[in-house]
């Protein structure tokens, strides 16, 4: 490794991203004290429209930018959040996702406003206003509890909980809200967390609680450095999920979720979900194949849902 290798590590500017970025200069720093990180925040679309990100394009909002930014040689890599890559754009030419950090819990979590005498949403009474940025989240609670009006929250996760916790009471307040644990602990605002909702009745995004490190192909010393962070487990369960996410041609709107583990035996499982925009209809699918057949188990339960309709929900909610 040359002693002089300079990286520079681009992100989003949120609290969560800056976070996430200096977690990774942390860890190459590990390696080597003689590198020189430097973070550069790169506010994106995603990050300064309030409307639907639908208008915009999708998930790819948050990212576009920083992708323009590093093909032009500006950055060095890229940190992202997994479950906001898109699956049906393809990456940048000349770019790859080098490594993969360890899978982080992968658990929804309510919160509910300071001296609220509810602790669940099943506690919650009808009419209750539940917001949330995701429509699955939103698929999944109206699933469980057609009775609460579920609406849309957007915003970095900080600024969600500030309007979150500012606006309780008002004619337009939310009496509980539903966020990434993960990304809950990268804020250090985990003692929010009043509820863990259970896998069975929150399935996760595609890539939920994953850091992905994007570099340029052409960087052959950079992307042996990231190499050495590359988490094997947890590239192998994003491989399945994306095969899967890809497969199914969703947009930013589509209520997918998608989830891999690895079985007691040592094999793949994969469970795929996708809803209605209200949550009244969904096609559910779990396979399980070899450890090596990941991307194989991703096609097959694409392929499952099709045929259980998962191409006509996905149709019907509005892009």
């Amino acid at each position: 490794m040359p002693p002089d290798l300079r990286i520079r590590v681009g992100s989003r500017t949120s609290p969560m991203a800056v976070a996430q970025a200096a977690h990774v200069r942390d860890l190459l720093l590990k390696f080597s004290e003689n590198l020189d990180v430097e973070l550069i925040g790169i506010e994106t679309s995603g990050d300064r429209w309030q409307g639907e990100l639908a208008e915009l394009g999708g998930k790819g909002a948050f990212l576009k930018e920083i992708d323009r930014q590093l093909v032009m040689g500006a950055i060095d890599v890229a940190v992202h959040c997994i479950k906001d890559v898109p699956g049906d754009v393809p990456m940048p030419e000349g770019t790859a996702f080098a490594a993969y950090l360890p899978r982080e819990d992968v658990h929804d979590v309510v919160l509910f406003p300071a001296g609220s005498p509810y602790r669940s949403l099943d506690e919650l009474p009808a009419g209750a206003h539940v917001g949330t940025s995701a429509v699955r989240r939103k698929a999944q609670i109206l699933r469980r509890r057609p009775d609460l009006q579920v609406d849309r929250i957007r915003g970095n996760v900080n600024s969600r909980i500030l309007r979150f916790d500012s606006e309780h009471g008002s004619e337009h307040g939310f009496d509980a809200m539903v966020l990434a644990l993960a990304g809950l602990r990268r804020i250090g605002m985990e003692d929010r967390a009043v509820e863990v909702l259970p896998l069975d009745v929150m399935c996760p995004p595609v890539g939920a609680g994953v850091i992905g490190i994007q570099c340029r192909t052409a960087d052959e010393g950079i992307v042996e450095l990231l190499r050495l962070l590359d988490d094997q487990e947890t590239r192998t369960y994003v491989t399945a999920e994306r095969a899967m996410l890809h497969d199914l041609r969703g947009h930013c709107n589509s209520p997918i979720a998608g989830h891999c583990t690895t079985t007691a035996d040592g094999r793949l499982s994969l469970l795929g979900m996708v809803f209605s925009g209200e949550g009244g209809e969904f096609a559910h699918v779990q396979e399980w194949d070899t450890l090596d057949h990941a991307q194989r188990l991703g096609a097959n339960v694409a392929a499952a849902l099709a045929r259980k309709g998962a191409h006509r929900l996905i149709a019907g909610t509005a892009r």
